[in-house]
This record gives C-alpha cells, structure tokens and sequence, in this order.
C-alpha cells in the first residue's frame, strides 16, 4: 500500500464504481456496493484492497493473500481460492493499473505549489548547510550535519538522516536516506519506474506508487538513477557504494556492502545479496536474484539467477573458468582455420 507521506489516497470506491470505471463487468454474486479502500500487492493486501494476479511466479503470493478482491486472468479456476472475490478480466495487470491511477491520480511526480523554496512544514537539523537554490517540500526531514549542494531538489515527505553530504542538482523524492549517506551530483532517486502494461496499439502506466530506501553509508555516483519501487520498496543495503551513470530500476533490492561500477543496468525486481561486486556496463535481467560474495566481470550479461561466492563473464554470463576455456577454444579454432587457409 502506498505511503501517505508522498501519495493521496482518493479512495475508498464501491466495487460496482471501479469496475465502471475500468470498463469491465461486475463479477458474479458479487456486492456492488462494497467499498474498496486501496490498492496493494497480493502480499501486503487486506480485506479491504484490491490486487491482481497476473504471472506464475507470483502464485505463492496468490495462494496466500488476503486481499478483498483480485484482478486474474479469464481462464484462471474460480475455486482456486475461497476468501478473495475474484475479477476474471482479459488483462489483469492493465485493469490494476488503470484502477491504481483511478485512487492515485497524482502518481506521476512530485510536483507541488509552495511560496517559500524551503517549506514551513520542513524540519532541519543542527549545523544543516543548504547551497544556492536548494528547494525542500512539505513534511520534509534533513537531518543534523547534513549538506545540500546549489539547485538540488529534496520532495515532500522525504526524510535524509544525519550527516550526509549531497551534491548539486541532486533529485531526491520518495525516499528515506540514511545517515552517513554521499550523494554525487546530478543524480535522482525516487523516480518512476518503467512499468507499463501493453497491449495492441496501446501501453498504460503502471502507477509507481513505492519508495526507494537508502540505508547509512551509502555512496550513489554522479548522474546515477535509483527508480522507486511500483507497490513495495527499492533498497540499497547498508554500505553499498555505487559509481557513476548506473540505473537502477523499480523494486531491486540490493543487500549489504556491495559495489556497482559505473553503466551497470539493473532491470526491475533484481536482488543483489550482499557483497556482490558488478563490474562496468553489466545489464542484469529482471527477476533475477545475483548471489552473495558473487563477482560479475564488466560488460557482461545476466541472464538467470547466479550461485554465491562465484565469479561470472560473458554474454550470457557464465562461470569465470568456462567463460575463458570458451574465448581459449574459439581462438584455437580461429588460428588452426588461419593457418588451413595459407597452406
């Protein structure tokens, strides 16, 4: 469910209104008039939210949750579960997201009319330095020690802990920083994530309705994005440094002490176990879960899930030692293949 310190709930709405709304049929013996309070992920869901199922991989979340009603696929067995009103749809994942904006039309950014540059709901701590055109939103935490560089951008609700130092143009909304956090100029954090659900002649928003969580001691590098979570969190463990220009998107969950050179590409929902190395301009796919003490050499390729302590090369990444056999045999080949020619 989404943080009221950033996002607006507009709801509750009768089920018979979302289901109008969304342009799809009241489900069978259902009550139109029940009031639905919010929308969640099938795991954090309640009785009186609704969610939707819509991928295998999340079954176990289905199977489990509490929510009051689900969004699933047309052809999914009704008597799969007893306690959630189900909504068969054709697109489960494209009716969330229009009903999500229908509760929280303002998702988007965070962009609010204030007079003052620093707003007088914000609290700042002792000995906090604000550069030139620092703008600080409602609600907003700084705390003590903390320094904020000229035209950096700090939105309502969020709350950056003791003694950090950001630099200029930084962007920082929907989030929660640490102590003892270093932030490199240009970058943002709290963006949206690149959610959405397509179909034929046609890509809707997901609404991005999470956090990102910086934990103490992070380093984040120049020009790095750190998009925030679509219904859970993004996090960066404790003492995880990262290098410039990475991109790191919705709902990776990145552990303790880890390292990420500069152009690494995190695609949504990957876990980084603690300290895992990433070298220069990996792309990791989403979903996938990299291990602890894990070690990915630069330009590489992430595929599928990676065991711990191991080291990993190439497109697709593969095991150190197979990688090298591999470039080893093709170079053999290539120089037997030389010398066949010239002969």
């Amino acid at each position: 469910m989404a943080d009221a310190r950033f996002y607006e709930n507009r709801g509750p709405f009768s089920l018979a209104d979302i289901c109008a709304y969304a342009k799809i049929s009241l489900p069978e013996n259902s009550d139109g008039k029940a009031l639905v309070h919010d929308v969640a992920a099938l795991g954090a869901a309640g009785p009186i939210d609704i969610s939707f199922f819509s991928e295998s991989r999340a079954e176990k979340d289905f199977r489990a949750t509490r929510a009051g009603w689900c969004f699933t696929k047309l052809d999914l067995p009704r008597a799969v579960t007893k306690t959630v009103t189900l909504i068969p749809v054709d697109s489960p994942s494209r009716v969330f997201a229009i009903v999500a904006g229908l509760f929280y039309p303002e998702h988007e950014l965070d962009v609010c009319e204030q007079d003052a540059a620093i707003h007088p709901s914000a609290r700042l701590g002792k000995n906090t330095v604000l550069a030139p055109g620092v703008v600080i939103g409602a609600g907003a935490e700084i705390g003590d020690g903390t320094r904020i560089g000229a035209n950096s951008f700090i939105g309502k609700g969020v709350a950056i802990g003791r003694n950090c130092a950001l630099g200029s143009n930084v962007s920082i909304a929907f989030a929660f920083v640490g102590d003892e956090v270093v932030v490199q100029s240009g970058a943002c954090i709290g963006g949206a994530g690149f959610g959405f659900s397509s179909d034929v002649g046609e890509h809707v928003k997901i609404p991005q309705l999470g956090r990102v969580i910086v934990q103490d001691k992070v380093e984040i590098g120049a020009n790095t994005t750190i998009d925030r979570g679509a219904l859970g969190d993004t996090v960066i463990g404790e003492g995880t440094k990262i290098d410039n220009l990475v991109q790191i998107a919705h709902n990776v969950r990145i552990g303790r002490n880890c390292i990420l050179v500069a152009k690494v590409g995190l695609a949504g929902s990957v876990t980084i176990k603690d300290f895992a190395v990433i070298g220069g301009g990996v792309g990791v796919a989403p979903h996938t879960t990299i291990g602890q003490g894990t070690r990915v050499a630069a330009m590489s390729g992430v595929m599928r899930d990676l065991e711990d302590g191991k080291s990993y090369s190439g497109i697709p990444a593969r095991l150190g030692k197979v990688f090298f056999r591999e470039v080893a045999t093709l170079a053999k080949l290539a120089k037997t293949r030389k010398s066949a020619d010239h002969e």
